[in-house]
């Protein structure tokens, strides 16, 4: 198993890519810590992968770093955790903005900063693709990824040996669209398969391999994959 007598730590764990990164981490063999603001849904999860809970906010610093002392030296850290709020850019309500930029970046930057990652080990950072290709009424979520792009690089000089990438998906069907109307929600995933080279969007699976290649590939630094199914060629 490719992951065998690693330790793993999944912040945002408890859903989508997230979830499916702690299930594919555990599959190969690592030991695996999974973190998350909601506590009742984190737990439940944890029991049927088998993973450790830790509750954590990553708005937080002290719910940061009050997770990576509880964890101790780990192999790699994986987070996905986000809260995004958005609107037109005219009108969406600055603690919005502000919120979103506090999960998305600001958590990552804590995370970074708290984390006790063994050498050769990994940091990889989950933007989205909107940091390339925007779209109205969702500057700040652009803002967001780009940045962590950006972050991304930065972090894998300034934390070497320890390395540092990101994954920018595409259209990936995953909880977080469960807000929308489910014939919306449906109409809009058909709309987007049938748009795309690939025929289909994704699921938090694919994303969670590409994070596997960034946990086992030792070559592999400041890198940025667009895993978007060629929606950036058409």
């Amino acid at each position: 198993m490719m992951l065998s007598g690693k330790k793993v730590v999944v912040v945002g764990g408890s859903s989508g890519i997230g979830l499916s990164t702690a299930e594919l981490a555990t599959r190969e063999g690592a030991e695996v810590i999974i973190a998350s603001r909601n506590a009742d849904r984190l737990n439940a999860v944890a029991g049927t992968i088998g993973a450790r809970a830790i509750p954590a906010d990553v708005t937080s610093d002290k719910s940061v770093e009050d997770l990576f002392r509880a964890c101790g030296p780990v192999d790699h850290v994986v987070v996905t955790a986000a809260q995004l709020k958005t609107g037109p850019f005219k009108t969406v309500a600055m603690e919005d903005v502000r919120g979103t930029l506090e999960g998305k970046l600001w958590g990552a930057w804590r995370v970074a900063r708290s984390a006790e990652i063994r050498a050769g080990g990994s940091l990889t950072l989950v933007s989205g693709f909107l940091s390339i290709r925007p779209r109205p009424n969702s500057a700040i979520v652009s803002v967001a990824n780009g940045a962590l792009e950006s972050l991304a690089r930065a972090l894998a000089l300034e934390l070497a040996p320890v390395r540092v990438n990101a994954v920018s998906p595409g259209i990936i069907d995953t909880p977080i669209r469960a807000a929308m109307p489910e014939a919306a929600r449906r109409d809009m995933l058909a709309k987007t398969a049938a748009s795309l080279p690939v025929g289909r969007v994704g699921v938090g699976e694919d994303v969670a391999r590409q994070i596997l290649a960034f946990m086992t590939i030792g070559f592999m630094t400041g890198s940025i994959v667009y895993l978007d199914g060629g929606a950036l060629v058409t």
